[in-house]
């Protein structure tokens, strides 16, 4: 299985950055991940919102091909790690297609996005940064790849 992530901006804060290299380190050591920071719209005053999430949508299209796309989304079907892990357990074992996970900004993913993706996650009810939620996500990837490999994974 091939995995992608895909969003816009780089992360601002150090020591979630460090975070997220830790996390997709670990992800690459079971499975190929490559991570994909695209155009962030900057400097648009918030009451722009929809020109924000369409220069974002924009920049994450370019690199959304034929892909099994999961947006992010508070829209979207929450899961238990365990539930998640036999989900893409699922995907693998009937697409080829590279597993894309498209992150918005702060303000979130233009509605193409979601419409065009094929499943919507959300990873909690609960609303969370969009730089935390990156780490998250990548966690949960690599605990989910852990249960699929039947490896340890501390709890």
């Amino acid at each position: 299985m091939r995995l992608r992530i895909l969003w816009p901006g780089k992360t601002s804060n150090r020591d979630i950055r460090v975070l997220e290299e830790f996390y997709l380190a670990r992800i690459n050591r079971l499975e190929t991940c490559e991570l994909i920071r695209t155009k962030e719209a900057k400097g648009i005053p918030e009451k722009f919102a929809d020109r924000i999430r369409e220069i974002e949508a924009a920049g994450l299209e370019e690199h959304i091909k034929n892909d099994y796309l999961i947006g992010l989304t508070d829209k979207g079907k929450e899961m238990s790690s365990i539930e998640f892990a036999r989900f893409l357990e699922k995907i693998a074992a009937s697409s080829t297609r590279i597993v894309t996970f498209v992150i918005g900004g702060f303000l979130g993913l233009e509605e193409r996005i979601l419409r065009r993706a094929d499943f919507l996650l959300s990873l909690s009810r609960m609303t969370f940064s969009h730089e935390l939620s990156r780490v998250m996500l990548l966690e949960q990837i690599y605990r989910s790849l852990t249960i699929m490999k039947g490896r340890k994974y501390a709890k």
